[in-house]
């Protein structure tokens, strides 16, 4: 079974790109974020900003199921 890049919802502050990103590469969502906001201000914000909208609206949400059951 190969990996899948996703959005997440549980643990998104925007779009939850970064959040599917981190778990993709199972490294910290906040050290994503930095990476990302750096590499933003690095490149004058626009092609960050770009790339950020495109994934938004390319990768597909991860359905997650709840944990809690009704009683």
């Amino acid at each position: 079974m190969s990996k899948k890049i996703y959005r997440l919802q549980s643990n998104k502050m925007i779009g939850g790109v970064c959040a599917g990103l981190a778990e993709y590469l199972d490294i910290d969502a906040t050290l994503i974020r930095l990476l990302f906001v750096a590499v933003g201000l690095i490149t004058a914000l626009f092609p960050m900003f770009l790339f950020y909208i495109i994934a938004w609206i390319i990768v597909p949400v991860k359905e997650e199921v709840n944990d809690i059951r009704k009683s």
